[in-house]
């Protein structure tokens, strides 16, 4: 029989632990062997995500607590307008992870979902609820709801019928999806940089950017690897605001009225040292800065 309190304290236990290690972390982007490891509850480990994609811990009995969508997974998983379309496990509607999300949804249950934005490291968004299902497809849809509403003032879950909850979660969704997309190009761009700045070498994500070379609000201005550059904050800001360029060569230039100023050391070491000096590169050449694109952008440094 469905034991509603026990599945309501896990899975209330599962949110506050991930907004714990957001906050340590500083970031909704985790490591996937954190997330696999999980928590510990009543002296039993929970574990938030497995080998397969729809998760359901062995302390819950009926519903899973976790989807994911892997990096470069098999499949087809996307956001469309009212929501993230996410595949059956198999062909099998019957499939007991599939009949699972049918519980979900049936209880109007939350769940975890993690998008995998590169190899290890996953995107953690909750509360997401299953608000449809389709066999002929093969897929259910999935909702993010805001994360105070995960759980109402009577500890229990929200009810999908609330008079604003439909708007409220096509918002919320939409918001995610566009952050999903931000948060992909970031950890795209970062890893084909080695997790450090192009222009320095500083090798801290925390204080990493994604810059785009052409911006995002251009028509080139992809969200791909070829459109980025990892900046630490300093240099990513300078770059945006054409304190500095670089050529299609792959070499920096400061501004020429930068170069005759005296300040203090964060300019000379930051700034003006930089002239001249090579910028690093992905080591694999697909990822590489894409050279008209830098030309365009170098144009727009050299009249600024």
């Amino acid at each position: 029989m469905f034991d509603a309190d026990q599945d309501h304290r896990i899975r209330l236990a599962a949110f506050n632990w991930l907004e714990a290690q957001v906050a340590t972390h500083g970031d909704d982007v985790l490591p996937r062997a954190l997330l696999a490891q999980g928590f510990t509850l009543d002296g039993v480990r929970v574990p938030l995500l497995g080998p397969q994609g729809i998760f359901k811990p062995k302390v819950l009995s009926d519903a899973p607590l976790s989807i994911t969508t892997a990096p470069a997974g098999p499949y087809d998983d996307a956001f469309g307008l009212n929501g993230l379309r996410y595949r059956y496990r198999g062909t099998d509607p019957k499939h007991r992870d599939n009949r699972g999300l049918r519980f979900a949804m049936q209880y109007r249950l939350p769940l975890v979902y993690f998008f995998g934005l590169v190899k290890n490291r996953y995107l953690a968004v909750w509360p997401v609820f299953v608000i449809g299902d389709d066999p002929g497809a093969l897929t259910f849809t999935i909702q993010v709801d805001d994360r105070k509403h995960a759980i109402d003032h009577r500890n229990e879950p929200v009810l999908l019928q609330d008079d604003h909850g439909e708007s409220r979660r096509e918002y919320v969704t939409t918001a995610v999806r566009h952050r999903v997309h931000q948060r992909s190009f970031r950890e795209r761009v970062l890893d084909a940089y080695r997790r450090q700045c192009a222009f320095c070498r500083f090798r801290h994500p925390e204080l990493l950017d994604a810059a785009h070379i052409v911006p995002d609000a251009e028509p080139e201005g992809e969200p791909i690897v070829q459109n980025g550059l990892a900046l630490c904050k300093l240099h990513h800001a300078a770059f945006d605001r054409y304190f500095l360029g670089v050529r299609p060569d792959y070499v920096v230039q400061v501004r020429h009225d930068l170069l005759d100023e005296e300040d203090g050391p964060t300019l000379v070491h930051g700034i003006q040292a930089l002239h001249g000096n090579e910028i690093l590169i992905p080591r694999d050449p697909r990822f590489r800065p894409d050279t008209e694109r830098l030309e365009r952008r170098f144009e727009q440094f050299l009249r600024a």
